[in-house]
């Protein structure tokens, strides 16, 4: 996966699809009052690009070393010490995580206050069916109630929900409850 990733790199950076749109929009919007982040999956950089206009102190990761990141990790698997950022991020990605449900503990453990997900909802076998052929690194996406799953099993509580992208907030911190 990593070597097609990093053939893709160029056509994510200058994606207008990617580079922009509502979805990215929400992302800087949910992040207000936080300092730092984590941007997971980063892509061609766009969300780390916008946090960054917004203030915020930004570290970005990928599996792919064509993507340019600031650190090489996988979403399931990151280097981070518990806490170690306000916000951890991850926009239209985790439909190719091999394991959502770790990712998503790790998202979590990484986060002192706020995670945010931005992905496609499992729309039916047919569209699975053309994503998989579309994309073949495409591993799946998953429904409402199947992220929610997810984010209970990684102590995340879902906050706030638009058009079907969701952020949560840690149910419990290391010294009180949260916000």
């Amino acid at each position: 996966m990593t070597d097609a990733w990093s053939e893709r790199a160029k056509l994510y950076r200058t994606s207008k699809a990617h580079s922009e749109g509502a979805d990215l929009d929400l992302v800087v919007e949910w992040a207000a009052g936080t300092n730092t982040a984590l941007d997971v999956a980063t892509g061609g950089g766009h969300v780390g690009r916008r946090l960054r206009e917004a203030g915020l102190e930004v570290v970005t990761c990928d599996p792919s070393p064509g993507m340019a990141p600031d650190v090489i990790c996988f979403a399931e698997d990151l280097p981070f010490a518990d806490g170690s950022f306000d916000l951890a991020v991850t926009r239209v990605a985790a439909h190719h995580f091999a394991d959502v449900g770790q990712a998503a503990r790790e998202l979590a453990r990484v986060s002192r206050d706020r995670v945010i997900v931005v992905d496609t909802l499992y729309q039916g076998d047919d569209g699975e069916e053309a994503e998989a052929l579309r994309d073949p690194s495409h591993v799946r996406n998953y429904s409402e109630a199947q992220w929610r799953g997810f984010f209970e099993g990684a102590g995340l509580t879902v906050d706030s929900i638009s058009n079907g992208q969701l952020a949560m907030r840690r149910i419990a911190l290391r010294g009180g409850l949260a916000a």
